[in-house]
């Protein structure tokens, strides 16, 4: 699972917050789906069964706000893993220029 997965996701209303901004909880909701959307694509139906994913840490570092209408690239990947941890590193870029809106770093620990 080391290679890169990428999604994109349009910024909806429910997205912005009182700021005019996408939220930063959007954010980490995004983390998720992509981490979810990246395992169901790349995992056997029988791993898809026999494992689950528990969140252990997530580290969001926000660098410029998404706004309504934006276009999201998400792009997501492992990093460091042991047999009982693995870091998954994301980020999230806008569509129409690439620039870098939010990084994270999430650890997982499986649940078997």
């Amino acid at each position: 699972m080391s290679d890169a997965f990428e999604m994109t996701i349009a910024v909806e209303p429910a997205d912005i917050d009182r700021l005019s901004h996408v939220n930063n909880v959007v954010y980490l909701r995004w983390v998720q789906d992509i981490a979810v959307a990246h395992w169901q694509a790349v995992a056997s139906a029988t791993d898809q069964e026999k494992y689950l994913w528990i969140i252990v840490r997530h580290e969001i570092d926000y660098k410029q706000p998404a706004r309504l209408g934006d276009v999201i690239v998400a792009k997501t990947w492992v990093g460091a893993a042991t047999r009982i941890k693995f870091d998954r590193h994301t980020e999230m870029r806008r569509a129409s220029d690439g620039i870098l809106l939010a990084n994270a770093r999430t650890v997982w620990c499986p649940k078997w």
